[in-house]
């Protein structure tokens, strides 16, 4: 009697776990119909090469993976994002935010709430609350108030469009002391 009870037990576990074979497409249309992340991940540190060259290196507290999207997967930072890009001279520019979400079908981030952009060979310094960054052209925008710092000048305003240097941009509405060398007329 011991034996049978075993066997029915065995031939029962057996036909649950074949009846809960769903392929992975399922599951990742299910998370998706139900807008839940495909993944979830902790203290992330993630480094982009390019032909084995470091060009960016991205530190977050918590990712919330949405890849499984079919017309646009993102990435969600939802306890914030720090990344830092590497030009061909290994010079910097560092973009913290405590918010920020990746399309990655487009490159866009949207990066919000305390805005932080830094060039420290420029010598620049972009705060602003909301900022959209075209990481395919290497571009910044915002609509949103802003302060630029640099060596010599703080200069206040509302929308921003920057190459992503911070070397060239277009500061609208805005105010504050502007110094002009003689050689830049």
């Amino acid at each position: 009697m011991k034996t049978i009870l075993k066997s029915i037990a065995v031939i029962f576990l057996t036909a649950m776990f074949f009846s809960c074979g769903n392929s992975t497409k399922e599951i990742r249309d299910l998370l998706a119909d139900k807008n839940l992340p495909i993944g979830i991940g902790t203290d992330i540190s993630n480094i982009y090469t390019d032909s084995g060259v470091v060009t960016s290196k991205l530190q977050a507290p918590l990712l919330y993976d949405f890849s499984n999207r079919e017309n646009h997967p993102y990435s969600e930072f939802t306890e914030g994002v720090r990344i830092v890009t590497l030009d061909d001279n290994n010079d910097s520019i560092v973009v913290t935010g405590n918010y920020a979400i990746i399309y990655s079908k487009t490159n866009v981030s949207e990066i919000r709430d305390h805005v932080v952009i830094t060039n420290y060979l420029e010598h620049k310094k972009l705060v602003t609350e909301q900022l959209f960054w075209d990481q395919k052209i290497k571009y910044f925008y915002t609509e949103k108030a802003f302060t630029l710092y640099t060596l010599t000048d703080t200069i206040y305003g509302v929308g921003f469009d920057a190459s992503e240097n911070l070397e060239s941009f277009i500061a609208k509405n805005n105010s504050g002391s502007i110094y002009l060398n003689e050689k830049d007329k």
